[in-house]
């Protein structure tokens, strides 16, 4: 099975790590899959949008400018986005209900948690270029995410990929 050292190691040039501030959440410590990306900041709409819909195994990546005033996801959102077959979510913010997140099958990494809630005005965008942390994401680039870290790809790489635990 694949873990991120042996990604860097046999792809040296087609990876870039995400910088080490997440904290995995989620009840899966290893996911990956194709990127969708949302950019919002203290609104969820997008989020909660995108995630009730197909996923067909791809990562949500957020770019929530790093707000550490409300949660972007909790455990209803993620019960939706596990219904409909997203395999995780990096999120540049926040998350809610850990306890609840830890249990179920699904990746979640974030800054951080916190329990209060964000708003749902319909702002944000979805499916547009993002930068997390110094890295530019685009939909379509490929996300690997385990215990040791997160790499960025422009595309899918040739290993075994989804949920590994």
């Amino acid at each position: 099975m694949w873990n991120t050292p042996d990604i860097c190691d046999d792809y040296p040039t087609q990876v870039t790590p995400l910088a080490p501030l997440y904290q995995n959440f989620g009840g899966v410590k290893a996911f990956s899959g194709e990127v969708e990306t949302v950019k919002c900041f203290e609104d969820n709409s997008r989020v909660k949008e995108l995630l009730s819909t197909p996923g067909h195994g791809r990562v949500l990546v957020v770019d929530g400018g790093a707000s550490l005033r409300c949660a972007l996801i909790g455990d209803l959102i993620a019960a939706s986005a596990i219904e409909n077959g997203w395999s995780g979510i990096v999120i540049r913010g926040c998350c809610r209900d850990v306890h609840e997140l830890q249990t179920m099958p699904f990746g979640v990494r974030a800054l951080a948690s916190i329990p209060l809630k964000s708003t749902r005005k319909g702002a944000g965008e979805s499916g547009v270029t993002i930068d997390m942390d110094g890295v530019e994401v685009r939909p379509g680039m490929w996300l690997y995410a385990d215990e040791t870290g997160m790499l960025i790809s422009d595309e899918s790489l040739p290993i075994e990929t989804g949920h590994r635990d």
